[in-house]
């Protein structure tokens, strides 16, 4: 069973690693390695400072984490390849939509079925299309709108 917990600092390195290791499974013919130097500082730069981030420990070991900042963006969502498939992303989507109650919004690659379809069991729906500026592939906006007892949008 996983530990949630804020980040800290001395997370960095795992949370990198899990980074790369990740998008690298997700997309094994683009060299994520070699943007590892750019990733740290984007982490460094723009997540840490600027968004809540939640990691999931389990044995010790970080397994995922979600980041979600004062605008409510997720910005990244990340799972442990070997934790694919359990319950460990939803319980970090849940950990966002608790610190971003009323609604969320995030981007994701428009090839990447699996996560649409995790989302979407997850109550996101489609919100439009956009190009991700650093890849230049198409990705599609998502949005979760939290809703009231009575079904309503809030």
């Amino acid at each position: 069973m996983a530990t949630l917990r804020p980040y800290r600092e001395s997370d960095e390195d795992a949370a990198i690693a899990l980074w790369l290791k990740t998008w690298q499974q997700a997309y094994p013919g683009i060299d994520f390695a070699a943007r590892v130097g750019w990733w740290r500082k984007r982490w460094r730069n723009e997540l840490v400072p600027k968004a809540a981030i939640m990691v999931a420990e389990e044995a010790g070991s970080l397994a995922g984490f979600v980041t979600i900042d004062a605008n409510a963006y997720l910005d990244q969502l990340v799972v442990s390849p070997d934790r694919w498939g359990s319950r460990l992303a939803d319980v970090l989507v849940d950990e966002a939509k608790r610190l971003s109650p009323d609604s969320i919004t995030l981007l994701v690659n428009e090839d990447n079925a699996r996560a649409i379809r995790f989302y979407e069991r997850n109550g996101f729906v489609h919100a439009g299309k956009d190009v991700n500026p650093t890849s230049g592939r198409p990705v599609l906006k998502m949005k979760w709108k939290a809703t009231s007892e009575d079904g309503e949008s809030r």
